[in-house]
């Protein structure tokens, strides 16, 4: 079991579905940063200081200033502001994966448009043009 284990461990897709997985877990990181700190102050500064993840219903009936002041207190909350920051990265990550794919896709189309060069000829086919050439010139 351990050998059929190690087998299947080292296989090159398992090994780069373990990179893929890392690298996503990067990628993530970046992405919400992008949105939290770069793409949300904007967008809350021009609709006059608006900041979704503070966007909170709160159902346990006390009144809150902010939703970590909610959370403190252990009420019971519905974080809709939480949700759209969520829904903007993942927009935000599927133009990036639709764009990469593009490139990508673009790249293996000129590849297989481009015209591949004729193979040198082997020793054998010298060879027998030689010959032939000799052949042609004794007539």
């Amino acid at each position: 079991m351990l050998a059929e284990f190690k087998e299947f461990i080292s296989r090159g897709n398992v090994i780069d579905l373990a990179v893929g997985i890392i690298i996503g877990a990067a990628f993530t990181a970046i992405v919400n940063s992008l949105v939290a700190d770069i793409i949300m102050p904007p967008i809350g500064y021009v609709m006059g200081g608006i900041d979704f993840s503070n966007y909170f219903i709160n159902l346990s009936g006390g009144v809150y200033q902010s939703l970590a002041e909610a959370e403190a207190a252990g009420a019971a909350t519905i974080n809709y502001g939480r949700f759209i920051n969520a829904v903007i990265n993942f927009l935000i990550v599927s133009f990036a994966i639709f764009v990469l794919v593009r490139a990508v896709n673009r790249m293996r189309r000129q590849q297989a448009a481009a015209p591949a060069a004729p193979p040198a000829p082997t020793r054998d086919q010298v060879l027998l043009a030689e010959i032939r050439d000799l052949l042609a010139g004794r007539s």
